[in-house]
């Protein structure tokens, strides 16, 4: 039967599994397939799986309840094998890749951060700071220019948008960077300039929501810093 797996741990990994429930309707058993030093746990993939809220939530709280107990590696929902000695010839496959990814988020969690800025102060800014923005809004504004002034205006406006979320986005990130072991950088979607996870001791983590809290205020209302977090390690597994 068709394999369903969670993640990846230590064979020493506690794996107290007991009254967890796993995806599907009714929830699957959860098990372990062990290969050689590394577990995975597993259950019987149900039929038609789909991202249902309640099937998030269960796979979600396998990987926070591996994490309470030891360094997990959490697969992504949805992630399947033929059986259970598929499962263990990648374990064994991989077994040097999978136990370094273990040794180097142990201790340590995952911080997803997402940032926007409003985009009529980013408007407002441009044409603030650029002369020739200003001109040719002028001179459209006056009825001065031609038909391909618009489209002229809308390219300029587009290209130091960018500019400038290019330069907030590097400065969280800089700013972030020494608090972190590793970060991981996804493309910002809609009106987001940041998409990027931190890997962060657990030392670390108050530090890390503490220097969010400070750029948030400095960078004033019109920014939006959104940070979540403790994650398991998803983005660096």
């Amino acid at each position: 039967m068709t394999v369903y797996v969670y993640s990846v741990v230590p064979a020493a990994h506690p794996q107290r599994l007991d009254g967890l429930p796993g995806v599907g309707d009714p929830p699957a058993t959860l098990r372990t397939v062990r290969g050689g030093e590394l577990s995975a746990v597993v259950s019987d993939a149900p039929e038609g799986l789909r991202p249902k809220r309640r099937d998030l939530a269960a796979h979600q709280d396998v990987q926070e309840h591996l994490r309470a107990e030891g360094p997990v590696l959490p697969l992504q929902f949805g992630f399947t094998a033929e059986d259970d000695e598929a499962v263990r010839a990648v374990l064994q496959e991989h077994a040097e890749t999978f136990a370094e990814r273990l040794r180097v988020v142990a201790g340590r969690a995952e911080y997803h951060l997402k940032a926007a800025r409003e985009e009529d102060a980013l408007l407002r800014e441009v044409l603030a700071e650029s002369d020739e923005a200003r001109a040719l809004n002028e001179r459209i504004r006056n009825g001065t220019g031609g038909p391909d002034l618009p489209l002229a205006l809308g390219e300029l406006v587009a290209r130091e948008v960018q500019i400038r979320k290019d330069r907030l986005a590097a400065t969280v990130t800089e700013a972030l960077r020494p608090l972190a072991r590793e970060e991981s950088v996804s493309p910002p979607a809609g009106d987001d300039f940041l998409n990027v996870s931190f890997l962060v001791d657990r030392e670390n983590e108050e530090e890390l929501r503490s220097a969010v809290r400070k750029l948030s205020a400095d960078m004033g209302d019109d920014v939006d810093l959104r940070l979540r977090g403790p994650l398991p390690a998803y983005s660096f597994v």
